[in-house]
């Protein structure tokens, strides 16, 4: 996301437990009592769900098997590395789990796929899949990250361990045995399902808008009720966000080099020699320098704070319930910090991280970084950054502004080399999706806050805005960690009654699909 990309259950560096999700962030309180009131309508027609539950127990091994061999399967858009591989084998899980129409959707990237599922119901439901996942270093795993082994992990019970395990493939390996327990059991799914994939979202989906905008693809989603993308997010006590919105991000490289900017070296040179030729490394942490304030953080592009709309009375109240509903020391015992940006309360703190655009940089790169010195003037350096973008901000508009901003203040040479993004994402408290959700985890026992925006993000957007114009969002029960971190894992049994394994998310994927069938 990049995506998914942000640290709440497991922050990038490390998956400690924590109330708060990877992509989730921040959370508020939901008003759950309109979904309290009553079951919800849903299990009048749902069908023999005793049977369906029977057929996902029958068929767990299967359904472990099958996420440990897409995980076997890995595609790794950063790299560009069997992306083709990767999409085949996802197009053929589509298959077998009942998909009648499944095409490779090609695009200027990577591969994406359109799936249908006719079931001759009255309504249509659709399903966001990525299969693509993060790079990995295996000397930071404590097993090959792409092996799947499955190991007990103390306090949360039986785990599948590897790349994409929670990121996204654990999740939607319970959709997919959501759909083979139904077949199972011989009974009809209560809606018809629209699934688009892509390959690239951990490279911010630079070619997604070409899938979903194919006119066949559009035409289908057209259909759909709204869109969601399979989770599992539940905290160790239960609980789950439900999402409102998300960042967009804007990701890019800045490049600085001497042949381009016609002032430093071509290449590397003795480092004597800077007293009379200038240097690209410091010309480029010069323009890093002018993109934020003083204080390191605060955003300082040229009109970068023009269309940021603040928070609405709704997403404050929302986060002041979280905030004194959630644990301060915990977030910051999970990232590993001290104190918020201005030691700034808890609940300002998340109102920062609700309403805030970002400019980060995700790494540095220039010269010599081995052992000892070196004595050299580089002759290139590299940074990558990400921006985070909140309502009315668009990726173009930031995009725009950043190479204006630069070129304004002499840094017109140095290369802006955009890799991926897309805007922000805001989907209606009221709508059917989230009504459903609301529904289905109330019938569950388990808490749900509303979320008014992740600072992650996904590329809801594509479906939010015009021409799709739909209602996106995320659903899922059970638990995993570790996103864009080493020993990623996925829960297969747990032993924490408040948290579903496999089977448990695989019931609440049922239950979903049987809610958007009825819920009016």
């Amino acid at each position: 996301m990049t995506s998914p990309a942000s640290p709440p259950a497991s922050p990038p560096a490390s998956p400690p437990a924590s109330p708060i999700d990877r992509r989730t962030l921040l959370a508020g309180t939901a008003t759950l009592a309109a979904v309290l009131a009553v079951p919800g309508p849903a299990f009048a027609a749902s069908g023999d769900t005793k049977a369906i539950r029977a057929a996902a127990e029958a068929g767990k091994a299967d359904s472990i098997k099958r996420l440990q061999d897409w995980i076997r399967h890995p595609g790794i858009a950063a790299e560009n590395w069997r992306m083709d591989e990767s999409c085949d084998y996802t197009m053929g899980l589509l298959k077998d789990a009942g998909f009648q129409m499944v095409t490779k959707m090609p695009t200027d990237g990577a591969p994406g796929i359109f799936a249908t599922l006719d079931a001759g119901a009255k309504r249509t439901v659709g399903i966001y899949f990525m299969y693509d996942v993060k790079q990995v270093n295996p000397t930071e795993w404590a097993t090959p990250p792409f092996d799947a082994v499955i190991s007990e992990k103390p306090g949360y019970g039986t785990i599948i361990t590897g790349r994409g395990a929670i990121n996204q493939k654990g999740p939607e390996a319970a959709f997919l045995a959501a759909l083979h327990a139904f077949k199972a059991a011989g009974e009809k799914l209560p809606v018809n399902l629209v699934l688009v994939a892509e390959g690239e979202e951990e490279i911010a989906s630079p070619h997604f808008h070409q899938i979903v905008q194919a006119p066949a693809v559009l035409a289908a989603l057209k259909e759909c009720e709204g869109i969601i993308i399979p989770s599992a997010w539940q905290a160790r006590n239960g609980g789950v966000e439900i999402n409102l919105g998300a960042k967009g991000p804007l990701e890019f490289q800045l490049i600085a080099s001497g042949e381009r900017w016609g002032r430093g070296p071509k290449g590397d040179i003795h480092s004597s020699l800077h007293a009379q030729v200038e240097s690209p490394v410091w010309h480029l942490v010069q323009a890093l320098n002018t993109l934020v304030a003083a204080d390191g953080h605060t955003p300082a592009i040229d009109g970068w704070f023009d269309n940021v709309r603040p928070l609405s009375p709704r997403e404050k109240q929302l986060i002041a319930l979280n905030a004194a509903a959630s644990s301060e020391a915990e977030a910051k015992a999970a990232y590993g910090v001290k104190a918020w940006i201005n030691d700034e309360p808890w609940q300002t703190s998340l109102e920062r991280l609700a309403s805030q655009p970002t400019v980060n940089i995700q790494g540095l790169v220039a010269g010599y970084t081995g052992p000892g010195g070196k004595t050299v003037l580089p002759g290139r350096a590299e940074a990558k950054l990400e921006c985070r973008l909140v309502p009315n901000q668009t990726k173009a508009e930031a995009e725009a502004k950043l190479r204006a901003h630069l070129a304004k203040r002499g840094f017109g040479d140095i290369e802006v080399r955009v890799t991926g993004g897309y805007d922000p994402t805001e989907t209606a408290e009221n709508s059917r999706i989230i009504r459903a959700q609301q529904a289905v985890y109330a019938r569950a026992g388990v808490t749900a806050t509303l979320n008014p925006r992740l600072a992650g993000s996904w590329p809801g957007s594509v479906f939010t805005q015009p021409p799709v114009s739909l209602p996106a969002g995320q659903f899922g029960l059970g638990h995993g960690a570790g996103a864009h971190a080493p020993n990623e894992y996925f829960v297969i049994d747990s032993t924490n009654p408040k948290v579903e394994g496999l089977v448990g998310s695989t019931m609440g994927f049922v239950d979903f699909l049987y809610e958007m069938a009825a819920i009016s």
